[in-house]
């Protein structure tokens, strides 16, 4: 594989909400940035787990999606002509001599720049694929582990396992446009919102939606398309009729290569200090969910106020010469120009 080597100020490892916003931070500084994403798309969790889910506690966003932050961000991050490279593993980082880091891509995708920022929330998410023989044949036409797009289950027979806040989430947000919807839940006991269990409980009762205490043992169906799951419970064996699976078990976080960039980290987190956010390694960076330190809130919004700390410092490092001069984005012309407002 011939290795293709881009130069730039900055590489992101990752391209979820608080990686698109280093973007935009690093921008108002002049630093150009190449962004490196697991996923074909940006958005990270936002645009792979919840793109229709709503988000309250954005800043200035009474109410928002995942996917219209996305879009949001991406239009936000636009004047600095951010380089994506999606679909694609971070799978090696070397020190060069020349002070600069080299990050090479499981594609042969070479990057050089003095700076490293790991946005890569907790790393790469995998969902946790229920242990049932031949699943993986229905996997993409009838077993799903995500809800990109409500509309695409509309008149289906969904069947939804699991307990958790996914599980009750989309049994509520599905209900309205499926033909019909079973939640199979091993135990009556729920992991989820009390009021998303209530909400849920009103619907059964009102017969809108079934609620079944068992497991799913195995699949009926063929050619990928499913026709019934096979369920277990105390009063015994018994078949729901579906046309879809959502299994909703959680994710594992893999943090994949990362780990092996010589970082100090902590149960897989990469913990930094709170002035820069920077990693044990000088001109490496850890935002969002991925990183550790005292007082840690895993949301969005903190994330973003760590991407802007980190720019500061990123700064001195792509131009150890230069004073970097502190503006804001409502008076300076020198800003306005970068974002094209002048």
């Amino acid at each position: 594989m011939t290795e293709q080597r881009s130069l730039t100020d900055a590489v992101i490892i990752g391209a979820g909400p608080v990686g698109l916003f280093a973007v935009f931070e690093l921008g108002l500084l002049g630093l150009k940035a190449h962004v490196v994403d697991i996923q074909d798309k940006p958005g990270g969790q936002c645009a792979e787990l919840y793109p229709e889910k709503p988000i309250y506690d954005i800043p200035a966003l009474p109410i928002v999606t995942g996917g219209e932050l996305v879009e949001r961000l991406l239009k936000q991050a636009e004047p600095f002509a951010p380089v994506f490279h999606l679909g694609q593993m971070a799978e090696k980082l070397e020190k060069l001599d020349n002070g600069n880091w080299l990050m090479t891509t499981d594609l042969g995708q070479a990057i050089e720049a003095p700076v490293i920022v790991v946005a890569a929330g907790g790393g790469s998410f995998v969902p946790k694929r229920p242990p049932i023989a031949g699943i993986d044949d229905y996997e993409g036409t009838s077993v799903f582990y995500s809800v990109r797009k409500m509309e695409s289950f509309r008149g289906k027979h969904l069947v939804i396992a699991g307990g958790g806040d996914s599980a009750l989430d989309w049994t509520l947000n599905l209900q309205p446009v499926a033909a019909s919807v079973t939640l199979v839940h091993r135990r009556p006991d729920f992991r989820a919102a009390p009021d998303s269990v209530a909400k849920m409980r009103a619907l059964a009762e009102a017969g809108k939606i079934t609620f079944t205490v068992a497991q799913i043992t195995g699949l009926e169906g063929e050619g990928g398309r499913l026709s019934a799951v096979k369920l277990k419970s105390e009063a015994g064996e018994a078949v729901a009729p579906c046309d879809t699976l959502l299994p909703f078990y959680g994710l594992t976080m893999k943090l994949g290569p990362i780990a092996d960039f010589g970082l100090n980290l902590t149960e897989n987190h990469i913990a930094v200090d709170t002035e820069k956010f920077e990693s044990s390694v000088p001109g490496i960076f850890a935002i969002g969910d991925i990183n550790t330190y005292p007082g840690k809130l895993k949301l969005i919004l903190s994330g973003f106020h760590e991407a802007a700390l980190m720019a500061h410092q990123a700064f001195h490092y792509v131009h150890p010469d230069q004073k970097l001069r502190f503006q804001y984005t409502t008076t300076s012309t020198e800003l306005h120009q970068r974002l094209h407002v002048a």
